[in-house]
């Protein structure tokens, strides 16, 4: 039987030796969470999943919609012989929410947070393991959650959840002294990688070499001491004749070699990755890519899947989502309340797709009736962290952007969220000082100094060709420093506007699905009325899409959405990802310049 999604899970840091983990495991729900008292780390299991999707999901084989307060997992594995006398590595890519792992019935790590990975040492072991799993996710308190829904079914714009292992399990052997994940930094203006490479364990006498290839060979070889330093650093310069630019029209990609080397010259760790030489710069309200003002036609993608809910039915599936964006004239995307699989943004770097890297924060300030006002808590940026770091260096995305429509009233009924807004956006630039941040997408924006500012603008009214006229005027002023902000209760929430590089970051979500074709408006939603005919949709696409693309102050926008997600019908695309509309259509409409890019190209002119 195949291996559910059996590619290489980390593909910008990949040793040779690895062991994909997913498959079928013993399986378990644990509803009143007891499962510790009542045994479960030492005996059998009653059921199986089919691991990395969840048991809500069909392609686990679970399919179990309920909430599950806690679920158990059990496998046993064998360490192959050839990797006897390493430190065996457990890598689990993703599990919501708080994870413990017991292997021969030893704790061996304890994770809190749904969406990004946690690796447990299991030191030099060999022989059958027995790996046990609890994950606990109760969706009342407040925990970072995005899109997954408090209530029982789907409803307005909260979904199914997603509870336990939702992707891969792995394994594999590393020495003593290892090799962790690199942090690489392209320089375009002086021509250079940066590469900061943590090391477990240095040594005396130890040296990080670094080789730089292109198609034609080697690029740029650089070696340092590797004794001194946590995380030793190398550049590795680009010769004139070598270099190439990564952009959305030519995603060049250099691969990168690093190896450790001992005192005696032998290679004793080695990892393959890869790098784009990009920059991204603001220069007044424009957002730069290598320098050229490039118009950031996104979309909004969630990545839910009809079959397998947070996860991607197959590597080629998270592919295709992007090549479906594109063709239909997008050339980037949001990555909406979810921190997607690394696979995700390792196809975005190949395919020149750019993308807005977001936490998964929404449904954290008393959407719900148990959940007071005052929500957020530490985690949300120990979480924050875990993703800045995890994706620091994929070229494609561009921006980064910590909370989404934060809610704030002048009575200050959130105490914590000018904190939480403040602490998530620092901890995004000290961790990251080559891309820009945004510190709220939408709503409130509580940091004076943010490097982007932003709107989300629907048009929910009865009559579109009314509504387009006010949303015209709402976009009409931003060169007078007067742009269109989200209100609560008719009262500002943010702070002013300081002339940042401003766009609609949330837009249009046209209804249009089959049951309102029939006459149901009640069994999905979208913004404002459905269109009757194709070709009217066509007209409030462009007629939205006209509006941001000819005013030269801002530098993009993003279109709600790529793809249905149960009952919000508001997509470019079904939820299975079928066409709704001619593609092309859509594409030409978004081809053309925008405003800002032809106005940097007069004054460049002139």
């Amino acid at each position: 039987m195949s291996i559910p999604r059996s590619e290489y899970p980390r593909p910008q840091f990949e040793r040779n030796a690895w062991q994909c983990l997913n498959g079928e495991w013993q399986f378990e729900i644990d509803n009143s969470d007891s499962g510790l008292e009542r045994g479960l780390l030492d005996r059998d299991l009653k059921d199986r999943i089919t691991v990395p999707f969840c048991p809500e999901s069909e392609l686990s084989g679970v399919n179990n919609k309920d909430f599950m307060n806690a679920v158990w997992y059990r496998r046993n594995v064998t360490i192959p012989r050839e990797w006897e006398g390493q430190h065996i590595l457990l890598h689990f890519q993703a599990s919501d929410y708080d994870t413990t792992v017991w292997v021969d019935g030893v704790e061996v790590v304890r994770h809190r947070g749904g969406f990004t990975p946690f690796t447990c040492d299991l030191g030099k072991a060999s022989g059958t393991k027995t790996i046990v799993v609890r994950t606990r996710d109760d969706h009342r308190p407040p925990q970072p959650r995005g899109k997954q829904s408090q209530r029982y079914y789907d409803w307005g714009c909260f979904y199914i959840r997603t509870t336990g292992i939702w992707q891969t399990v792995w394994m594999e052997p590393v020495p003593e002294v290892s090799l962790r994940r690199p942090r690489i930094t392209p320089d375009v203006a002086n021509s250079v990688i940066r590469l900061e490479q943590p090391i477990t364990n240095n040594t005396p006498g130890l040296r990080l070499r670094a080789e730089l290839s292109d198609k034609e060979g080697i690029v740029a070889e650089a070696e340092t001491a590797a004794d001194w330093d946590f995380s030793p650093r190398l550049d590795l310069p680009i010769p004139a004749d070598r270099r190439h630019l990564w952009s959305i029209q030519d995603p060049y990609l250099y691969d990168l070699t690093i190896s450790l080397v001992d005192a005696e010259g032998k290679v004793i760790d080695s990892a393959r990755s890869y790098t784009g030489l990009r920059s991204v710069t603001i220069d007044g309200r424009a957002i730069k890519i290598n320098n050229e003002v490039v118009f950031q036609r996104l979309v909004l993608d969630q990545g839910y899947y009809p079959d397998g809910v947070l996860t991607a039915p197959s590597d080629e599936a998270l592919k295709h989502d992007i090549e479906l964006s594109m063709e239909a004239g997008f050339n980037g995307a949001r990555l909406h309340q979810k921190v997607f699989e690394e696979r995700f943004l390792y196809h975005a770097d190949r395919l020149g797709y750019l993308v807005w890297g977001e936490f998964p924060d929404w449904g954290s300030e008393g959407r719900v009736p148990w959940q007071d006002d005052n929500t957020f808590t530490p985690a949300f940026v120990a979480q924050w962290l875990e993703e800045l770091e995890r994706d620091y260096s994929h070229p494609a995305l561009v921006g980064w952007c910590g909370l989404n429509e934060t809610l704030y009233d002048r009575q200050e009924k959130i105490t914590n969220l000018d904190d939480i807004t403040r602490a998530m956006f620092l901890a995004a630039k000290a961790m990251d000082t080559t891309r820009p941040v945004l510190d709220a997408s939408g709503y409130a924006h509580r940091v004076p100094e943010t490097d982007v500012y932003d709107s989300h603008d629907y048009l929910t009214g009865k009559d579109f060709w009314a509504d387009i006229e006010r949303y015209k005027e709402r976009h009409a002023h931003v060169g007078e420093g007067k742009v269109h902000t989200n209100l609560r209760d008719g009262h500002e929430m943010s702070l002013p506007y300081n002339n940042q590089p401003y766009f609609v970051s949330e837009f249009g979500g046209i209804w249009w699905s089959e049951q309102v074709k029939k006459g149901d408006n009640k069994s999905s939603w979208g913004y404002g009325t459905a269109p009757e005919t194709h070709e009217e949709f066509y007209k409030r696409f462009q007629a939205l899409c006209d509006v941001l693309l000819d005013n030269p102050h801002m530098f993009g926008y993003c279109y709600t959405q790529l793809t249905d997600v149960s009952v919000e019908q508001n997509g470019i695309f079904t939820f299975d990802r079928r066409s709704k509309f001619d593609n092309s259509r859509l594409h030409e409409i978004q081809a053309r310049p925008a405003a800002i890019e032809q106005e940097v190209q007069k004054n460049t002119r002139q």
